[in-house]
């Protein structure tokens, strides 16, 4: 499986090898030995998510704190979004930095999310089916978030700001400035 290393710490795309022929495809979308022989991450996963979203919908930037942080393994079904992650840990040299990639039906990229990330995702396709895979369970009370438009981060969504949908709780979130301290 390839594992395409990022300029962040623990950050991976994975691209798997596709086999199609006429009928149409195979790829093996997660295997754990592979997966910890290739990264040398082997935490279990324990909950799957899904979400559909239409275009210009847009979700996030989202993190668990504590005990509860997550790692995820992102991918996308049906669609494509542009996915967006923010370095939260105090004491990485990216700390601050985001990095995106265009995850979609066709490319079949994934993308390895450690913990201490803040996560989002932009809809560009008409709809999208997301996928990702948790290794800690979700608690409400230790939900935490940035603002999507955070002027420090300066994150290009690629994508123009009036069309932008995102729920009443993720406009509310605050700026990076308050998480920092």
């Amino acid at each position: 499986m390839p594992f395409l290393k990022t300029s962040f710490e623990d950050l991976y795309v994975f691209e798997p090898n596709i086999f199609k022929d006429d009928r149409g495809y195979f790829f093996e979308a997660f295997n754990s030995q592979t997966f910890a022989s290739e990264t040398g991450i082997s935490r279990p996963f324990v909950q799957d998510n899904q979400a559909f979203s239409t275009k210009g919908v847009l979700r996030g930037l989202h993190f668990q704190t504590g005990e509860y942080a997550q790692a995820k393994l992102v991918r996308v079904l049906q669609g494509e979004v542009l996915d967006v992650v923010v370095d939260l840990r105090k004491n990485s040299p990216t700390y601050g930095k985001s990095f995106s990639i265009v995850l979609s039906e066709s490319n079949k990229r994934q993308l390895y999310v450690p913990r201490g990330f803040a996560h989002g995702y932009l809809v560009c396709s008409e709809s999208a089916e997301f996928f990702y895979k948790c290794d800690n369970f979700y608690n409400q009370k230790a939900e935490g978030g940035i603002r999507y438009d955070d002027p420090e981060l300066n994150i290009d969504w690629k994508f123009p700001t009036p069309q932008l949908l995102l729920s009443p709780k993720d406009l509310q979130l605050p700026f990076f400035e308050a998480f920092k301290h």
